[in-house]
């Protein structure tokens, strides 16, 4: 029996047998830890209400700075102004391919193009055979009536303005600014609308 005993003891963690008997043999401790860094805490019900309003405010002081720099950017310079605004030309592909469409659709209407004056309404015309020249350009009223803005009777060079009267392309309004059509290299037609900005310089190329 004294030899189970003695088994039974040994079993027990943190006593070991020596030859003088049994000796006590405390168990390891591991070291206590506490993390390095603590995250602060709101305590007060003062500060937890406090701290969404002060982040929606900083939020929308950024929003807002980033906001000022694009508009910053797009208004530095004159040139750049112009560009960023409204194009200084309107590039419209072959000039052949547009005449064709003007011969079997009527004259092309390019409703409310952006410019720094505001939008402008154009329609654009050819007459004879030769797709390098002929090209008449036109506003979208009637002469003298720019409140008075025109619809195209599909497929025709009829025009309906804003009193119901019908109009021929040819008694459409020309263009008091000096906006013109130019064909490039006899091939490449655009619309040059440097005249809609006060910077810009009188085109001296003719179509």
């Amino acid at each position: 029996m004294p030899n189970l005993t003695a088994c039974i003891v040994c079993g027990v963690r943190g006593l070991g047998r020596t030859a003088n008997g049994l000796v006590w043999e405390p168990e390891p401790r591991l070291p206590d830890w506490e993390p390095m860094i603590k995250v602060p805490e709101l305590r007060s019900p003062f500060a937890r209400a406090v701290a969404p309003v002060l982040g929606g405010i900083a939020f929308f002081v950024v929003l807002g700075l980033v906001t000022w720099g694009i508009a910053a950017y797009l208004s530095s310079g004159d040139t750049r102004t112009t560009e960023n605004l409204a194009p200084p030309s309107l590039p419209l592909g072959s000039a052949s391919a547009r005449a064709n469409d003007v011969k079997e659709d009527g004259p092309l209407l390019f409703s409310e193009l952006s410019t720094i004056t505001g939008a402008r309404s154009l329609v654009l015309d050819h007459v004879g055979d030769d797709a390098a020249s002929g090209w008449r350009l036109y506003y979208a009223f009637p002469p003298g009536r720019p409140d008075c803005p025109v619809e195209q009777v599909r497929g025709t060079s009829t025009f309906i303005d804003c009193d119901g009267n019908e109009l021929d392309v040819t008694e459409l309004s020309p263009p008091t600014d000096n906006v013109r059509p130019i064909v490039e290299d006899e091939r490449l037609l655009s619309l040059d609308l440097r005249a809609f900005s006060e910077t810009s310089e009188p085109p001296t190329t003719d179509s």
